[in-house]
């Protein structure tokens, strides 16, 4: 029994207080990097909203993500939609009242194709998810997060650097770094954080659209990127991590 409660303690102890008790949304979180950050947030106490665009992705996230033992909300939601965002944040709105922390997560990429040759239905459906997408999400939800709470947007080292034949997924991550930038400046004085995310090459499914043989040995795992999420949330109240850039030791891929 000594042993069990010293185990107990250790678990309490490894938790991040600051994050203990709050309401976290993460956007596109039935796997990768959005799966990863929401099982930290659950890890860290967090009562937890997840979304995505397919109902089974969702069940099987929340199963993976139960055994934390703090509420888990899924809503099925594609963030391009206007209504879907509403109907996404009223149900948060009825569950929880507030939003502590919003992990603007939600994106896609696409296949390699220089200009001449990406059709405009794709160059629409890349930027309406990863640009657009975030834009409704940020707006819908700010009416319930007050002083204290943190919006992090993953944007990718995309959105500082150039890749030849990823010009809408380049081009929707310079746009949403500018976003981000903007609601910095625009929430400071309500005492609300954003986060830029800038991870580099990690293993996720989106390099089976981006590049297929890609090295997946050289990249990190969505835990890595997750665990520095978490770490930026825990910033105290009279500091913030504006800017979080994580990359694979392994270098350049």
């Amino acid at each position: 029994m000594p042993l069990k409660n010293a185990k107990h303690r250790d678990r309490a102890a490894a938790i991040p207080h600051g994050l203990r008790g709050k309401v976290a949304l993460v956007t596109g979180a039935s796997r990768g990097i959005g799966l990863a950050i929401a099982a930290g947030l659950a890890a860290a106490g967090c009562a937890v909203v997840i979304t995505a665009r397919n109902q089974a992705a969702l069940r099987t996230a929340v199963a993976r993500l139960a055994g934390h033992g703090t509420p888990i909300l899924p809503v099925v939601c594609d963030v391009r939609d206007p209504r879907a965002v509403a109907a996404l944040l009223a149900a948060v709105k009825r569950r929880f009242r507030r939003l502590d922390v919003l992990v603007n997560n939600a994106g896609i990429g696409h296949s390699g194709l220089p200009v001449a040759k990406l059709p405009p239905e794709v160059w629409k459906d890349v930027i309406e998810t990863n640009l657009t997408g975030m834009f409704l999400v940020t707006q819908a939800a700010l009416p319930l997060m007050k002083r204290g709470g943190t919006i992090v947007n993953n944007l990718s080292i995309a959105a500082e650097r150039v890749f030849p034949g990823s010009s809408a997924y380049n081009s929707s991550k310079h746009g949403a770094l500018g976003l981000t930038n903007t609601l910095r400046e625009e929430l400071r004085e309500q005492g609300i954080r954003v986060i830029a995310l800038l991870p580099g090459a990690t293993d996720t499914e989106i390099w089976n659209t981006l590049w297929p043989e890609a090295p997946r040995k050289k990249m990190m795992s969505p835990n890595t990127v997750a665990q520095a999420v978490v770490s930026a949330l825990c910033a105290a109240d009279d500091g913030t991590v504006e800017e979080v850039t994580i990359l694979p030791s392994a270098g350049t891929l």
